[in-house]
């Protein structure tokens, strides 16, 4: 493929982009990089997952943060990310340098749709959403067990425990 041609799809693949954010009512901004977009997608577990669409020369990838590095149990949820990541389409589970977990994944410029990024995100924002909770009892609920003790001791709300409180109240 000619670098015009090529200049030409990721322009096509942009504008794609640009026009789904544009139509989605999301909140989202041009990223620090060329090509790049950034996403608020909103869930219901995971209130909110960040998410990057980066144009480039030859694929639009996507990069969406799920959690930090967990804080225990770190096998059980690396073979817990693995065995779901052979049931995904379009995404998968990945770790950065730092062991935070991210979802990425990436299509061929000439397969930029509007219906494409739209099951992109989508898949993002499901396997985001229905993760969370899971992912954090798996890698945080000592963290968490100590943070309830310490907001029902002060008479702290509680609200963003809630979903866990048959596993921290005991």
């Amino acid at each position: 493929m000619s670098a015009e041609h090529r200049s030409a799809e990721r322009a096509r693949a942009e504008c794609v982009v640009l026009r789904w954010l544009e139509d989605s009512g999301l909140d989202w901004e041009a990223g620090t990089r060329p090509g790049e977009y950034v996403v608020q997608l909103p869930g219901e577990a995971k209130l909110r997952t960040t998410t990057s669409l980066l144009v480039g020369d030859h694929s639009l990838s996507v990069s969406a943060f799920v959690i930090r590095k967990p804080d225990e149990n770190h096998a059980a949820v690396h073979r817990w990310l693995l065995e779901r990541n052979a049931r995904l389409q379009g995404v998968a589970f990945a770790l950065d340098s730092l062991g935070d977990v991210y979802l990425v994944g990436r299509m061929p410029l000439a397969g930029v749709t509007s219906e494409s990024v739209d099951s992109v995100l989508g898949a993002v924002l499901a396997t985001s959403d229905e993760s969370f909770n899971e992912l954090l009892v798996m890698g945080f609920l000592s963290a968490m067990r100590k943070e309830w003790a310490w907001r029902v001791s002060r008479g702290e709300p509680v609200r963003n425990l809630e979903a866990f409180r048959h596993l921290l109240s005991e």
